[in-house]
This record gives C-alpha cells, sequence and structure tokens, in this order.
C-alpha cells in the first residue's frame, strides 16, 4: 500500500526546492513538510490522529505561509469516504515577498485597528480584551500576500479566534483559493467586509453574525425558550420575527404614502 501511495503521488522535486523544504524548522509546518516528502501527501485524518491538529487547513496553512505551494485534492479514507489532502504544488508557484512567510506586525498596528473599529471580533462584533484579538488580513495571505512598501490599516481587521478559524474554513473551499487567486473577488466577499460584500466564498448568501453578551445573555435565552415554543430552531426563530418587523414597518411606510 505505502509503495503504490509513493509512485502514484511523489514526484522529483528540484534540488533548491527540496533544500528550502529542509531548512523550515517551525514545527507544525516541518511536521506536515517532512510527512509529504516521506510519503507524497498528507490527509487531514493524518494530521488530526498522529500529529494531534485539530484544525488541520491551518497546519497546511503555517506551510503556504512560508512560501511553500500546496495542492488540495481528495483521497478515499479507510471507511470509504472521501476526506481532504496535502501534497506539494509546483515549486515554480512560490510568489515573491513569501519566501520568509508572513510579517510580524508591530504592536502599533493592533492599536490602531482597535482604536479605529474598537476592541471587538470584525466578524462577530463581539468585544473582548485586545489580547484575545487576532490581526488578520482582509484579502486572504495566499491571494494577496503583504504589501511590503506599506502597511495600510485598511488592509487589516481584528477577528476573534472561532471566527479567524470559520474565515480560514470558508475560503480555503472557495474556488477563487483554489484555482482562480483573484483579489478583486476577495475584496467583495463577506470575509473581507461584512457590511459591504457581494457573496461569501463565491455562494450567494447574506449573513448575520450576532453574540449576545453579559446582561444580553437572558433575551438569548428568552429567544430559545421562544423558538422552542414555536417548534423551530432558533436561527429560523429569529428570522421569522425579523420578517415581522420588516413587513410591519413596510406596511406603516406603505400606509403613509398613501394618506
Amino acid at each position: 500500500m505505502a509503495r503504490k501511495r509513493k509512485a502514484i503521488h511523489k514526484v522529483d522535486l528540484p534540488d533548491k526546492f527540496i533544500k528550502k523544504l529542509r531548512s523550515i524548522t517551525a514545527k507544525r509546518a516541518k511536521t506536515v513538510i517532512d510527512h509529504i516528502l516521506e510519503h507524497g501527501f498528507v490527509t487531514t485524518e493524518e494530521l488530526r490522529t498522529k500529529y494531534g491538529y485539530d484544525h488541520p487547513p491551518r497546519a497546511a496553512r503555517d506551510v503556504r505561509d512560508l512560501g511553500i505551494p500546496l495542492d488540495t485534492f481528495k483521497v478515499t479514507a479507510a471507511n470509504g469516504r472521501k476526506i481532504a489532502a496535502y501534497r506539494f504544488g509546483d515549486p515554480s508557484k512560490v510568489k515573491a515577498g513569501r519566501d520568509g512567510g508572513r510579517t510580524v506586525w508591530p504592536k502599533e498596528l493592533k492599536d490602531s485597528l482597535a482604536k479605529a473599529n474598537g476592541e471587538k471580533c470584525a466578524v462577530c462584533n463581539t468585544r473582548y480584551e485586545l489580547r484575545y484579538l487576532q490581526i488578520d488580513h482582509r484579502i486572504p495571505y495566499e491571494i494577496g500576500g503583504d504589501q511590503l512598501e506599506r502597511v495600510d490599516s485598511n488592509d487589516f481587521m481584528l477577528v476573534c479566534s472561532s471566527c479567524n478559524r470559520a474565515k480560514s474554513w470558508s475560503c480555503e473551499h472557495c474556488t477563487n483559493w483554489l484555482e482562480t487567486h483573484d483579489a478583486n473577488v476577495c475584496r467583495n466577499c463577506y470575509w473581507a467586509s461584512t457590511n459591504d460584500y457581494l457573496h461569501v466564498a463565491l455562494r450567494l448568501i447574506r449573513r448575520m453574525d450576532i453574540t449576545w453578551t453579559e446582561s444580553e445573555v437572558a433575551e438569548y435565552e428568552r429567544l430559545k425558550e421562544m423558538s422552542t415554543d414555536a417548534n423551530t430552531n432558533l436561527p429560523e426563530f429569529v428570522k421569522s420575527v425579523l420578517r415581522e418587523v420588516v413587513d410591519n414597518s413596510t406596511g406603516q411606510m406603505e400606509s403613509q404614502s398613501n394618506r
């Protein structure tokens, strides 16, 4: 089985590329790279069960951040289901300015983002202590890279770890990420600007992330009780309440305009 796996998926790599691979010391990225060098590819299942990475795309992203091209494809697991796997992409597709991986952003950038938009997640709008928020590219680094000649705070946003993981998963399953690499497509995506967008990872979707915190939690629990009484799930119940508000508001406006 191992021999067949190597024969199908391992390819000869340029010495210069292998030298670059061997020079990487970051633990998670090195783990992925060493596994692929030995076996030809690594599956998301192996990253979880063998190496303990609960979020395999993050491990793959660490490799890409260091300038190493990875291709994502599907393989059949032992139980017969299709799972994702990663193998090295075309070494010639390493993009200029990425060989060193991501830039470590200065504290001043994080402070300026917090001052401009508040100490809250740009996606779910939940407030956190600044230390729990992460700087994230509005246009994914893998698509737009870093503008090395300047640092414009408009290119970044603060997000919580949960929303950062959700964004990573959504982006990494987007056709633009996998094939097109058009920064303008990302610029018009929900994950770049939750207030002004045309699509969510190229799907015609409109979404709203809402959290209830502190004293608002009681409101959430009341909504949850009401949704149970209405025999529907909470998101659908909230949408039905909003529809009623919108319909009533529209009716009032039409009534006033007809006077």
